[in-house]
């Protein structure tokens, strides 16, 4: 098997767990924000549902790569947040499927301008940013919904609100 099989297994498992999360929140609180300086609820919803696919394609991309730049684009309406996780993943599949070991090893480069900001192995950006990233903001998610009174999934066992072993 080769070395990104094992992430993008992971990722469909994970998948599984953010549709329960996006599936949550509720349409008519996308503006709230739990501070000044947080994401809105539809922004951080719509960054959850969107990573996955954003960064594979960003570490698929021959290196040097530049930086991307980052916008909060904001959800319509709560509706096109599944549709953006299914797209995502599927964009995720599509870039890193066919690669084989040697190039998920390759030390792959993000530049800004004329500046190297980083230079790791790809499979090291990957599992990073587009799945320990991608988790914590799920969690910032799950918090969000807690404020509102929103009832919590499970996650990897056990919510308070939800127990998938009773």
């Amino acid at each position: 098997m080769a070395l990104i099989d094992g992430l993008l297994n992971e990722l469909e498992e994970e998948a599984i767990t953010t549709r329960r999360v996006l599936e949550r929140v509720p349409g008519d609180q996308l503006a709230w924000r739990p501070h000044e300086k947080a994401r809105t609820l539809g922004e951080l919803a719509l960054h959850v549902a969107t990573v996955p696919g954003g960064v594979a394609k960003l570490v698929a991309s021959p290196s040097p790569a530049q930086a991307p730049e980052f916008v909060d684009p904001r959800p319509r309406s709560a509706s096109d947040l599944l549709p953006a996780l299914e797209e995502s993943i599927a964009a995720a599949r599509r870039a890193l499927g066919g690669m084989d070991d040697t190039a998920v090893l390759d030390t792959w480069r993000l530049m800004q301008g004329d500046r190297e900001v980083l230079a790791v192995p790809r499979i090291a950006m990957l599992r990073s940013v587009m799945l320990n990233h991608w988790y914590h903001h799920r969690g910032q998610l799950t918090v969000y919904l807690r404020v509102l009174g929103v009832p919590v999934p499970s996650i990897y066992g056990p919510s308070a609100d939800e127990n998938p072993f009773a």
